[in-house]
């Protein structure tokens, strides 16, 4: 058998491929990672989690300015949007996190393969042109916006997330199509920005998956900062004339159509995985009906040699799985013991308020046992109250005979943060009193999570 030109071999450099193929440097075996984008970083860094971010603080500051809420503490200015200039500092931020991976994978001496790789056999791949073998091979090929059928996304009208990010003016009604995280941290963008903002969702509550206290509270928000909100509602057509877009839409449960117009459409009804193209047939996978792969444990295919992590694999796509997953499939294919917990995921809406969970919601604990819940609002927490953040809640479910945690739900304004210390906590099998026992600083909001799991007893002190 020929030589390997490699011991191991990432297709794709997302946050799970470039964190999986630096953490295999790192262990002492050669390694690529096949990428086709003009710059690492996977959807994520890219067109993803990092502009997002960077629109929403900035909008964030736009609307306390715009807003009168820094005026009234003191803070006089004139709020002037210059939307080009917040896009100029959105792009700053990816490209200097990118260009930062690409430091590191020459720091790690990681080779970028760049082209759109596909299998040729178990052990090869053709990249640009040019086949390699691999002892290993990872896929770590992310997802892709899941398209609305008869819905033709124009990038101009009717937008996906990458679009919905590069709008080139503010909208004056934009339509988002889709009640889960994408939906609801873009449209909030628009909306500090100045658009009116419809969102159009299928189901009879936002966020699907989240516990059902924290959906029913997110609507109440939402609707108090102006987002209107159409649940229980299906898009059964869109189309573009002049510059502007008709909606039609229905009842979810059937029912008379009316029709909407906007002259922005964001369609945000999900993420499917990235493994058409791969061939990965040639090496002997087949994919689920989701497309995804089904890996083992130790992330391990059916197939001897070939791993597979984040998107392209079944349950949350979120890009911290996937980077934890990356550490751990490298890890395993050194021979060393790589794990993930994928019971302690925490999620983040970055909305503001965020809202934020990790574990079971109280729905899917109430049917497995026993439970004890406690709550505490951010209207009690003195920080909150400080910072006029006064939305949300902390709640802590445990189990009612072992006192154990089973998920945490939080929204504030520090909620993706804060849900750090009930993801640790649940890590090491924490109880609501060994949280409620820890000292907190005070004043801080993640007083708040001592002040719920002290409620699980029954025994908050300031409400």
């Amino acid at each position: 058998m020929a030589d390997y030109d490699f011991d191991v071999l990432v297709i794709g450099a997302g946050p799970g491929g470039y964190v999986a193929a630096i953490r295999a440097a790192q262990l002492g075996l050669k390694t690529a990672c096949a990428e086709s984008r003009e710059t690492l970083g996977g959807t994520c860094l890219n067109v993803g989690c990092i502009p997002s971010k960077a629109l929403l603080h900035a909008s964030e500051l736009f609307e306390e300015a715009a807003s009168g809420k820094l005026a009234k503490l003191g803070i006089k200015t004139e709020a002037v949007l210059d939307l080009d200039a917040m896009h100029g500092s959105r792009k700053d931020a990816v490209k200097g996190l990118t260009g930062g991976i690409e430091y590191l994978f020459k720091k790690n001496k990681v080779e970028w393969l760049k082209g759109r790789a596909a299998f040729t056999g178990a052990d090869s791949v053709e990249v640009g042109g040019r086949t390699v073998r691999a002892k290993n091979i990872v896929i770590a090929t992310g997802s892709s916006v899941t398209p609305l059928p008869g819905v033709t996304i124009d990038q101009t009208v009717v937008v996906d997330s990458t679009g919905a990010l590069e709008l080139p003016k503010v909208p004056e009604h934009l339509v988002v199509i889709g009640g889960g995280v994408i939906g609801l941290e873009l449209g909030s963008v628009w909306k500090r920005l100045g658009a009116k903002v419809t969102v159009v969702e299928f189901l009879d509550q936002l966020l699907p998956g989240m516990d059902a206290e924290v959906r029913k509270e997110a609507a109440k928000i939402f609707k108090k900062q102006g987002l209107e909100l159409r649940l229980g509602t299906k898009v059964t057509g869109v189309t573009v004339a002049d510059g502007r877009a008709t909606l039609t839409v229905e009842p979810a449960a059937g029912g008379a159509a009316e029709t909407l117009t906007a002259d922005a459409v964001l369609v945000a009804i999900g993420r499917r995985s990235n493994t058409e193209g791969l061939a990965l047939e040639k090496a002997g996978l087949s994919t689920n009906p989701k497309g995804q792969i089904a890996v083992d444990h130790d992330f391990a295919t059916g197939v001897p040699g070939i791993w597979a992590i984040g998107d392209v694999t079944p349950g949350p796509m979120l890009a911290h799985k996937a980077e934890d997953e990356g550490i751990a499939v490298a890890e395993n294919i050194a021979g060393l013991t790589g794990i993930v917990n994928h019971d302690v995921i925490p999620g983040v809406v970055y909305t503001m308020p965020e809202i934020a969970g990790v574990g079971l919601t109280e729905e899917l604990a109430r049917e497995r046992g026993a439970v004890k819940v406690g709550k505490f609002p951010m209207l009690a927490n003195s920080r909150a109250k400080t910072n006029h953040e006064p939305d949300g809640f902390v709640k802590v479910i445990a189990d009612a005979e072992t006192d154990r945690v089973l998920g945490v739900w939080i929204i504030a304004s520090l909620a993706g943060t804060m849900i750090a210390q009930a993801a640790q906590a649940m890590e090491f099998g924490a109880t609501s009193e060994d949280i409620a026992y820890t000292c907190h600083a005070h004043p801080t909001h993640s007083e708040a999570v001592k002040e719920a799991a002290m409620a699980v007893q029954g025994k908050p002190i300031h409400i």
